[in-house]
């Protein structure tokens, strides 16, 4: 309840600086790389692991978004991998969410074969069926890790072709805003103790978010003759999510947006669109979709340079970064 009366709150203040937009907006909300983004040591650590997959769940569960969650199961050590990654998961579906497939070991298609590829996405998927399927639900939804898709036709080509016979949808992302970098930056501020520091990143974050949108909303109407699409927003499952996550959501409430699920939003006639971008580089679908057309790309906004270098930077230097004018 505090939770909601909180969000109910910002987004009564943001919507004074961002009127609803008059046409429908509508978002699906993703988090990548379940359970969490942690230490190796907390993710093989059963009470540890349903700690944090708990404090994040009941996080999201009033805000009702409709969320799907993105699961690399080699991200947990094979005996808490066994006895409580399926409990962990089952904590996801329980509390309104889906789980889709980010493969095994968050491989890195660049580095590997087609063949080594979908063998990593197979590897990753029995647990999470099996989360899914014993509350009579299907594993459907695929993310490609660092949204790479294969960097020469063939590749990509065996990778589509690969996915779609295993039965997989493809989750693409349109809105990324590098929301990973903030989060690393963060987890140095926590090392450090430094609650003032997390509180700027924190503030940074959303900051960001806004210029992301201001950029993502009138480029991605190009699309479609004026009109802003279904939107598929990146995040990950971390500590900067789990403390700055509500104000992200009132922010979107502001700006008019309804929270729908991935597959409502796929429903948008912007999905079916041609994709033939084929790089060394994981972007958003609204570019490939522009480099498919023809025209140039626009990059977004970059985050801000103090975070940029600090998310290059050792932890003990963090401090030093963010004072420099």
């Amino acid at each position: 309840m505090a939770i909601r009366i909180l969000i109910c709150g910002l987004a009564a203040v943001a919507a004074l600086a961002f009127p609803a937009a008059a046409q429908d907006r509508r978002i699906a909300v993703t988090f990548d790389d379940l359970p969490y983004q942690a230490s190796e040591t907390a993710l093989c650590d059963p009470a540890e692991l349903m700690r944090l997959t708990t404090d994040f769940v009941a996080m999201l569960k009033p805000l009702d978004t409709q969320g799907t969650a993105f699961v690399n199961e080699g991200k947990v050590c094979e005996p808490t991998r066994v006895s409580t990654l399926p409990t962990a998961l089952g904590a996801w579906l329980d509390g309104g969410l889906d789980l889709g497939n980010h493969s095994f070991s968050h491989i890195n298609i660049h580095r590997k074969t087609a063949e080594a590829y979908l063998a990593d996405v197979d590897a990753g998927a029995p647990t999470t069926r099996a989360a899914l399927e014993t509350r009579g639900r299907t594993l459907r939804w695929f993310r490609h890790p660092y949204l790479f898709t294969g960097e020469t036709q063939e590749k990509h080509d065996a990778i589509a072709a690969g996915l779609a016979q295993r039965g997989y949808t493809v989750a693409p992302v349109t809105i990324d805003n590098n929301d990973w970098m903030f989060g690393d930056v963060y987890r140095k501020a926590e090392q450090l103790g430094d609650e003032a520091l997390k509180r700027r990143i924190g503030e940074a974050y959303v900051a960001h978010m806004t210029t992301v949108l201001d950029f993502f909303e009138p480029y991605s109407a190009e699309l479609t003759g004026g009109r802003e699409p279904a939107q598929i927003l990146l995040l990950h499952a971390n500590s900067l999510n789990q403390d700055w996550y509500p104000q992200i959501h009132a922010l979107y409430l502001a700006r008019g947006y309804r929270f729908v699920t991935l597959e409502q939003a796929l429903s948008d006639p912007i999905y079916a669109h041609e994709d033939r971008y084929v790089r060394a580089n994981g972007i958003s679908w609204l570019h490939r979709w522009t480099s498919t057309e023809g025209r140039p790309i626009r990059w977004e906004p970059e985050p801000p340079a103090w975070i940029v270098a600090a998310n290059k930077a050792p932890a003990d230097q963090l401090a030093a970064i963010a004072s420099a004018p």
